[in-house]
């Protein structure tokens, strides 16, 4: 099994970001000079998280207005952050300027539309609603969204979730978009940022039902379909996340018997059986298969975790930064290759070099 890299895939990696889009580095020059690189975010900072989902939303063939949305899209603040980088009241004008006037009003409509209730509207769709939505809000005028935007925003939401989210936000928002405010003090352990980095034990199956009224979208939206959840045409169960977390969870912290690999695997090839749409799972089967001289069984499973690292674009193990997971896979995707594998622990320290793909 081949993977084709995906052509921004390189540039991405090497944050060549003239390469991506010879405007973008002066993009980023606008949010860096308003300490997009300083203000904490949930998994870093907000320079990580908002080049993180322009990311995903590159590597998912998005036009640029749909891209720029992504690296823009939290700049006004909304209802869940207050990172102000741009005065909504105040100085649209710039942002306008930088962007274009319709990207700019994406952007703002993004920022300041409930959010949470136009997730919880998405969780009760089975297809994109012909009239598109009516958001209503509490002392303020309704908002109203076309059918293309509708989606627009669905693909932006989808990216945003699953660029930040982990164990800790799990914990923080349980039952989201449906959660209840909880006080700190009552709620402690569930406060201590980071929390284990845990991967996140219920969003994907959230993320998969927003993701399946994408499945079908009209061709003059101009918007592909996600490469996730099987192109938007696969709902993951809650159970199922769940188990394959659990059992991820316990293969990787070494909460299984490690006399022989047979736990270890048993425990990752159920984990890829709950859930096949993350990639961090083959990546441990391949690291398996490498051990044992199971070269088929190392090459399948590498490759299969490349491709969906690079479908996501983010990383669902959040120890490890995407671009880390992406390096690992690609060392074990030609380490299968050539049926070539360290003898030492020493010498699996020693890896590093990816050639390719």
């Amino acid at each position: 099994m081949t993977v084709a890299l995906h052509p921004l895939l390189k540039p991405l990696l090497a944050e060549d970001w003239q390469a991506v889009d010879p405007e973008l580095p002066g993009q980023l020059d606008l949010i860096l000079a308003r300490s997009a690189g300083e203000d904490w975010h949930k998994a870093g900072t907000f320079k990580d998280h908002l080049q993180g989902v322009y990311r995903v939303l590159t590597l998912w063939n998005q036009p640029r207005e749909v891209k720029l949305l992504g690296l823009f899209h939290s700049v006004y603040s909304n209802e869940y952050v207050d990172l102000k980088l741009f005065d909504a009241a105040g100085n649209r004008g710039a942002l306008a300027e930088a962007l274009g006037a319709e990207t700019e009003r994406l952007v703002h409509l993004f920022c300041t539309m409930p959010r949470t209730l136009f997730t919880q509207r998405l969780l009760s769709l089975e297809e994109l609603p012909a009239e598109g939505l009516t958001l209503e809000q509490d002392g303020k005028p309704a908002v109203t969204l076309a059918p293309r935007e509708v989606a627009l925003f669905a693909i932006a939401t989808i990216a945003d979730i699953a660029e930040q989210w982990h164990s800790w936000q799990d914990e923080i928002f349980a039952g989201f978009p449906f959660h209840k405010a909880r006080p700190i003090r009552e709620n402690w352990p569930a406060a201590l940022w980071p929390g284990p980095l845990k991967p996140t034990a219920t969003m994907l199956s959230v993320l998969s039902r927003i993701a399946q009224v994408l499945g079908d979208m009209p061709d003059e939206f101009g918007l592909p379909a996600p490469p996730v959840f099987a192109r938007c045409t696969a709902v993951l169960e809650q159970a199922d996340e769940m188990a394959a977390c659990a059992l991820y969870w316990q293969a990787v912290t070494r909460g299984l018997p490690s006399a022989g690999l047979g736990p270890i695997h048993a425990a990752l090839t159920a984990a890829v059986a709950h859930n096949p749409y993350v990639g961090e799972p083959r990546l441990m089967l391949a690291q398996l298969g490498l051990i044992a001289s199971d070269w088929p069984m190392a090459r399948e499973n590498a490759a299969a975790g490349l491709a969906l690292l690079q479908d996501w674009g983010v990383a669902w193990d959040k120890r490890i930064a995407w671009s880390g997971w992406v390096s690992w896979a690609r060392i074990l995707v030609q380490s299968a290759e050539a049926e070539r594998w360290p003898e030492t622990l020493a010498g699996l320290n020693g890896l590093g070099l990816v050639t390719e793909p």
